[in-house]
């Protein structure tokens, strides 16, 4: 009788396995990145820190006792295309939980889907004040929106003496959203607005652009646009003779490299980061910050990533900050555990509050940031 009862668990317990409900299943993530087109450095460099956080969370017996596992699929750097993938891990894949999309547009595209099917999307990059302020309850954003970058920057005026500004962003939501926030926050402080020009974000000739700001009378230049749009736009400043202050929005402009690839043309550019990896002994979490960049170097992976990569990194951890709090892996637990959470991070320690219509709000961390410039090849703290 006792063999027969131990026969009936051990089926029991296949059938259950060939359901898919096994307790041996790993809880899984869906990745939404840009991998190939103009965005596809910064969305592999967000996918290797995603990769790191989930080696360190599995090594230490994973989440509710099982396996983190990663979902990852390519947008494409198309906003077509990463509705579809967000479609698409939620659907065939079943993630009770996205981390996505970078782009600003990639990420608007995407949170349709989310209100369609009821699931969470952690937003590790994307800063368009639209993204938390459409009504969309799944969306959970640790990256800064454009406008508390603004205020971030504010801090800083003193130490950059701009008494004229010129924009140039790239024409997307996330450009043109930085425009119009840093627009309002600098006219605060006093300070004159000119040219605001924009950028496609394949464009290869900056020059009519560039040309133009040079003959204005700013002395500063605001540029928002990713690294490898980025190093060119400098090298054709350099070649064009400007000598403007030129200041870079976003974090996303990876330091190392704009030394490695733009060389000299790159000297006394200042940038906006979220992590700072050449002091990681300033972080919130000095031991976190410290373990990460020994981790990421240790990996083989190049060190200009880490500006970008923590994105990653910080996204899935407080994604497992929330499956832990919630207990269970589906998405409305999760959807609710964000608002509880107090999760330690490389920026600092995230909790989210509230932004967007009543009821319907989207969660917002108010991000730290930290301002650095190239100076002759090395990255130095402004005002330090």
């Amino acid at each position: 009788m006792i063999e027969r009862l131990h026969l009936y668990a051990i089926t029991a317990s296949l059938i259950l396995a060939g359901a898919g409900i096994s307790q041996a299943d790993p809880i899984k993530i869906g990745v939404n990145q840009p991998l190939t087109g103009p965005f596809a450095a910064s969305g592999t460099y967000i996918v290797d820190g995603a990769k790191l956080a989930v080696e360190e969370i599995n090594a230490n017996g994973g989440v509710l006792g099982e396996k983190l596992q990663l979902v990852i699929e390519d947008n494409k750097s198309n906003p077509t295309e990463a509705a579809a993938v967000a479609e698409k891990l939620i659907v065939s894949d079943k993630v009770p939980v996205l981390l996505g999309a970078w782009g600003s547009s990639l990420t608007l595209a995407a949170m349709p889907k989310l209100m369609q099917y009821q699931v969470p999307m952690l937003v590790e990059t994307s800063s368009s004040s639209k993204i938390t302020q459409q009504g969309n309850p799944y969306v959970f954003r640790i990256s800064p929106p454009s406008w508390v970058e603004a205020e971030l920057f504010k801090k800083h005026l003193p130490e950059l003496n701009i008494k004229k500004v010129d924009f140039l962003a790239i024409n997307n939501d996330w450009g043109i959203g930085t425009i119009n926030d840093f627009t309002k926050a600098l006219g605060e402080e006093g300070i004159e607005v000119g040219l605001s020009e924009i950028m496609d974000q394949g464009a290869q000739d900056l020059s009519a652009q560039l040309s133009k700001i040079k003959a204005s009378d700013s002395d500063t230049i605001i540029v928002t646009t990713a690294v490898e749009q980025l190093t060119l736009l400098l090298k054709q400043a350099a070649a064009l003779g400007i000598t403007k202050q030129i200041i870079t929005t976003g974090g996303s402009q990876n330091p190392d490299q704009l030394i490695q690839q733009a060389g000299s043309a790159a000297n006394n550019s200042i940038h906006m980061v979220f992590f700072a990896p050449w002091f990681p002994e300033r972080a919130e979490h000095p031991d976190r910050a410290k373990a990460f960049v020994a981790a990421w170097e240790k990996a083989g992976h190049d060190k200009a990533g880490m500006t970008e990569s923590y994105r990653g990194y910080d996204g899935i951890q407080v994604i497992k900050a929330a499956i832990e709090m919630a207990g269970k892996a589906e998405p409305e637990a999760i959807k609710e555990a964000f608002w509880n959470i107090e999760a330690p991070a490389l920026n600092g320690t995230v909790t989210f509050v509230k932004d967007g219509p009543e009821g319907r709000e989207s969660g917002q961390y108010m991000a730290n940031g930290t301002l650095v410039r190239i100076v002759d090849g090395k990255i130095e703290l402004v005002g330090s």
